[in-house]
């Protein structure tokens, strides 16, 4: 698995914070293997997974299945944990087959579901109400793989794919009834050629992606006073329009002794509500110092990221203009950015490393999504600008004996920069984003400081112990109402976590746990049990706080879960 903050290879865009590059090893071994996973622990959690593959010949025959439960399936906004309740499956069948020592054919089918509650807050709970959602999604995906010469590889991959979202209220909903129907199709395709030569590699490649996209959406205030004066109390919405994107790129990675240069230019065209296209270059410079075994590196991503397509038409819609007549209704926007980042990676006889990264993000139209109250609906926007810089540190103990473990700080900054666009603000909110129109303000990535650690210590063969924590020094929050609104909203243990004259959340700290063993451990089998404890020091750690432009959410208290996996 490989992480990336920086340095992002051409072949990576559209909607892209940070990239997370999976390769999986595959299965050759003839014959049944498997593995099998039962967990459960607090707030009334229960899972299980069970993965069968069967190798024969030239062929791979694959199956997964999972589900769970729990009734914590969202962060919740008051730490009575109202109406929390959700449940997950999972099913999928993969095959693969070698036609060839040339030529490799793979296929998926995936099915998954969620069923959940919105959780409540204090008033909404005493009123009754009750929100439930849904989704479902059913996916099918094809790759084939071609191989021209020892240093020439293509791929061609597509992908099929039907998604719907969905919101109920009951009639006790306050200060909204809303009810949401979204579903979409997306039809994907991508084509690669690899070519190695020498101490050159060569990618380069096309994909487009088609989604036509199905919005339904209609609510009634229940309590006129969230609501501005004149506007209506009632709304409904339906649209439908596709979203097309198309993209490009090449790339070299080029290896020059002790030096490693990385460089590629990317083409995105987008077309929905706008029709816009961007050129994106990449370039990362590595140097490797063999004396002080450190190595030194830097890059600069120009990057072009579309807008999440959730609730896109409505929140870019004219329509919502009579909500508040005065609010200026634009589409979103693409995000466009400037990425700088450099650092150094330094190890200490092989046992310890030390890794150190500076940063600076300059965004025009910086993607953000704005919370529709308490429901768990939002939309997408998008700010003039926001510049996000920092500077993050981490010592990897590598192994130390029978320990192992880190140690990461971090320092952000993140400020963006007014008029908003998109969203759909009510009430207060409709206002607050009216008069904004200049200055900026902390965006909900700005948390000053950051600490994790977590070491492990194998107490034997085949039983190990691991402990670590987690300290934020807190996210910023803009809040509407006055500080008795947040107590009839939220509670007093909410509100005691809250600096109002900051406009901070009271920093959090979680201490956590954990004991493994390996029951059985064999060429054939192993199974293994872990037990977790989470925040086992009890304390009620405010994640966020609801503002103009985000929702309530607080960590899990103390929890303890216990997971038994058998391998085959």
């Amino acid at each position: 698995m490989s992480i990336y903050t920086a340095g992002f290879p051409a072949e990576y865009g559209r909607k892209m914070g940070g990239v997370v590059e999976i390769n999986t090893k595959r299965e050759t071994n003839a014959g049944l293997h498997g593995q099998f996973v039962l967990s459960g622990g607090s707030y009334d959690a229960a899972a299980g997974f069970g993965h069968v593959q069967d190798v024969w010949g030239k062929n791979t025959l694959g199956g997964t299945a999972s589900g769970s439960m729990t009734s914590r399936y969202l962060n919740p906004v008051v730490p009575e944990n109202f109406t929390n309740k959700g449940t997950t499956g999972d099913f999928s069948v993969r095959y693969e087959r070698d036609f060839t020592e040339k030529d490799r054919l793979s296929a998926t089918v995936r099915h998954e579901l969620s069923r959940f509650l919105i959780p409540n807050e204090l008033l909404q709970q005493d009123a009754g109400q009750m929100q439930n959602g849904d989704n479902f999604e059913t996916l099918g995906a094809m790759s084939y793989q071609h191989i021209f010469s020892p240093v020439v590889l293509g791929t061609l991959a597509g992908m099929v794919r039907d998604n719907a979202n969905n919101l109920y209220s009951n009639e006790d909903s306050t200060p909204i009834l809303a009810f949401q129907h979204n579903y979409f199709r997306e039809g994907y395709f991508k084509g690669t050629l690899s070519v190695h030569h020498d101490n050159q590699e060569w990618k380069g490649g096309v994909e487009s992606d088609a989604t036509f996209l199905h919005e339904q959406f209609n609510y009634r205030i229940t309590d006129p006073d969230q609501s501005d004066d004149g506007a209506p109390n009632r709304l409904s919405f339906a649209e439908q329009r596709p979203d097309l994107e198309q993209s490009a790129f090449v790339e070299d990675l080029v290896r020059l002794g002790e030096w490693t240069v990385s460089a590629g230019l990317r083409w995105d065209h987008y077309q929905l509500l706008l029709n816009e296209s961007a050129f994106s270059p990449r370039l990362s410079v590595g140097r490797y110092l063999p004396k002080a075994n450190m190595v030194l590196h830097a890059a600069y991503d120009r990057v072009f990221q579309t807008p999440s397509f959730e609730n896109i038409l409505l929140s870019s819609s004219p329509q919502v203009a009579s909500l508040n007549p005065r609010f200026l209704r634009l589409p979103v926007q693409p995000s466009k950015g400037n990425y700088y980042e450099g650092g150094l990676i330094k190890g200490f006889s092989e046992k310890l490393r030390v890794s150190v990264n500076f940063y600076r993000r300059d965004v025009r139209n910086f993607a953000d999504d704005d919370q529709l109250l308490n429901t768990g609906v939002s939309y997408p926007i998008a700010f003039d600008k926001a510049v996000i810089y920092g500077a993050e540190g981490k010592l990897d103990v590598v192994q130390w004996g029978k320990l192992t473990g880190f140690v990461s700080y971090s320092y952000m900054v993140a400020n963006a920069w007014f008029p908003v666009t998109g969203g759909l603000f009510l009430g207060d909110d409709a206002g607050n984003a009216e008069t904004e129109l200049a200055g900026h303000f902390p965006v909900s990535q700005d948390q000053r400081n950051t600490l994790r650690m977590r070491f492990k210590y194998e107490l034997m063969p085949r039983l190990w112990v691991a402990g670590g924590l987690t300290f934020g020094s807190g996210l910023p929050f803009e809040y509407g109402g006055t500080e008795e609104m947040a107590l009839s909203q939220y509670g007093p243990q909410v509100v005691g976590r809250l600096n109002f004259e900051r406009g901070r959340v009271d920093p959090a700290l979680a201490v956590s746990a954990s004991l493994g063993a390996d029951l059985i451990k064999s060429e054939k089998c192993v199974t293994r049990i872990q037990v977790d404890g989470d925040n086992l020091n009890s304390r009620l750690n405010v994640l966020d706080f609801g503002g103009l432009f985000s929702g309530n959410a607080i960590a899990p208290g103390r929890s303890v879960y216990a997971r038994l996996s058998v391998s085959f």
